[in-house]
């Protein structure tokens, strides 16, 4: 039985497959949509889904139901939301419900029933793609989704006729993607800044990836910042410049906001590839039509305040994992807003050369950040389709999916006293860890473990200068002189606590030694140590402390 993966957005959903060969399908629906508007829309006894139902924002607004996935297993005295588009949940009960109106019918929709109709048309744009019924899938959700919800949500698409193999966190099954790409990169201890800006809300998460291992040191999350506001800016800007030139106000019409919000849309997805787009909109207010045309430069100045926001968003993450930028090797950009070039390149200036931005206007090898979340929960579904339930119940414990891990690196001083690490920071266990040292000329060596102590290091850059140089670049030298001179900084680790210790004796001058750290699942550390020969028997230093 095929297995798929699915992302369920607020704003937008997409489905993907693994294939025998190991490549990964980004499934269309039948509108030939890969990022599928999750949306519903009703007119008479017709259902319209997907793009469809979005388009009907503008003249059925009221039977149009989106931005709804984030009200599953909540109440309706939990919402916080404005609705400026769409359906407007209604109180039954405590419960969210919609309205709908059906052939001169009223219908009330349960956020269950609307989200399970959802599933429904997902579940079957899978089947028509692969050819074959589709009954299991894995499920990509946010980090602050509650426990409550996630049962929800796996309810819901069990109502569906989708059985919920695993929940995997999105920023996991995003890298999960992004490190597949390439061999061996899952191998490489790197820590990832995973930054995913969708339509309505922004989410982040900082992973330590250890020896394949994903473990997740911080996460952040911010409602009402995404895309939407890249969108609201320019349709403020359109709606400006209509005013000025008809004297009519847009912004007093339902309709036209909306014609306003569905083609800045297209204006916005536009300028992530081009320098300049155009707007045309007919019977924008009061019968005048809209012409008019924008330019990168002038998006990017429009929308300055949210895309400022997006790159303070990274800048808390980072602040609430208790690091720094140059601590982060990679920052990967997720959703629809990491096309836009501009907040790229702001996110870029957070962070020293040395650290990559994943973005497609950065990186063109860069896989579709729209993709990226249900890629990852496709190659997490090949993973665990030849599971049995008890193996997947198993994988799912706490103690696996909360990976414990050391907070700072543990090793040792060389011969020249300067730490060197045997277990990087961040490095989840239970691990087993071995390195090479030598005793010198002595008979005895005494090995003792430290956990490493972080210091940043500055460095003044000067300019070199020439010999060449003129006496004019002489004098310009000396009215920048003012100028603050280039800081570069470094994570250094020096010896911090000692740990543990052992003594090997009676040993032959240049001894090859292996010494081996072992922490136990319960967070036990075992130092042990042992001579490089056949036959000799490993000797074990006695633990200090833990």
């Amino acid at each position: 039985m095929t297995v798929i993966g699915i992302t369920f957005g607020n704003t937008s959903s997409s489905i993907a497959v693994a294939t025998q060969d190991g490549k990964v399908d980004v499934i269309a629906n039948p509108d030939g949509d890969r990022s599928i508007p999750s949306a519903l829309s009703y007119v008479g006894s017709d259902e319209y889904h997907g793009s469809q139902a979005e388009a009907r924002l503008i003249r059925n607004p009221e039977n149009t139901i989106i931005n709804f996935r984030d009200f599953i297993g909540e109440e309706f005295s939990e919402i916080k939301d404005d609705f400026s588009y769409g359906a407007k949940p209604k109180d039954v009960n405590g419960e969210i419900t919609y309205e709908i109106t059906n052939n001169g019918k009223t219908e009330l929709l349960s956020v269950h029933e609307i989200a399970k109709r959802h599933f429904k048309q997902l579940k079957s744009a899978a089947e028509d793609y692969i050819g074959k019924p589709v009954e299991k899938v894995v499920l990509a959700v946010p980090t602050d989704f509650s426990e409550h919800k996630r049962e929800e949500i796996s309810k819901i698409a069990a109502d569906a006729g989708l059985k919920v193999l695993q929940l995997i966190n999105e920023p996991s099954a995003a890298l999960l993607d992004h490190l597949s790409t390439e061999n061996d990169k899952l191998k490489e201890d790197k820590i990832y800044v995973v930054a995913d800006f969708g339509g309505t809300r922004s989410d982040g998460a900082i992973i330590a990836v250890r020896g394949g291992v994903f473990t997740i040191l911080a996460t952040f999350h911010q409602h009402g910042l995404g895309g939407d506001d890249l969108d609201a800016s320019l349709s403020e800007f359109f709606a400006k410049e209509f005013e000025k030139k008809y004297k009519v106000d847009p912004r007093k019409n339902a309709r036209s906001l909306a014609k306003l919000k569905a083609e800045s849309i297209v204006v916005r997805k536009t300028l992530s590839n081009v320098q300049t787009s155009t707007c045309s909109i007919e019977s924008l207010a009061e019968g005048f039509d809209f012409h008019t045309s924008i330019n990168r430069l002038r998006y990017e100045l429009a929308a300055r305040e949210p895309l400022s926001k997006m790159t303070a968003f990274v800048e808390k993450l980072i602040s609430k994992a208790g690091l720094e930028p140059l601590d982060v090797d990679e920052v990967l950009l997720v959703g629809g807003c990491a096309h836009t070039p501009k907040l790229a390149s702001n996110i870029s200036y957070l962070f020293p050369e040395s650290t990559k931005i994943v973005a497609p206007s950065l990186d063109p090898k860069a896989l579709n950040p729209s993709e990226l979340i249900a890629r990852g929960a496709a190659l997490q579904a090949s993973l665990i389709e030849s599971f049995d339930q008890e193996e997947i119940n198993e994988s799912l414990q706490p103690i696996v999916v909360n990976t414990q891990h050391i907070s700072k690196p543990i090793g040792i001083k060389d011969n020249e006293g300067k730490f060197q690490p045997i277990l990087v920071a961040e490095t989840a266990y239970p691990i087993k860890r071995s390195i090479e040292v030598t005793n010198g000329e002595h008979s005895t060596a005494l090995v003792q473990l430290y956990e490493g102590k972080r210091t940043v290091k500055e460095t003044v850059v000067e300019k070199e200068k020439n010999e060449d140089d003129s006496e004019e670049e002489e004098e310009e030298e000396e009215e920048d002189s003012d100028e603050e001179p280039e800081v570069v900084k470094e994570v250094v680790y020096e010896a911090g606590d000692l740990l543990a210790e052992l003594s090997l004796k009676d040993l032959t001058p240049n001894s090859k030694l292996e010494v081996t750290v072992n922490i136990t699942q319960n967070g036990v550390l075992h130092l042990t140590g042992r001579k490089l020969k056949q036959g000799s028997a490993p000797v074990t230093g006695e633990v200090l402390s833990q």
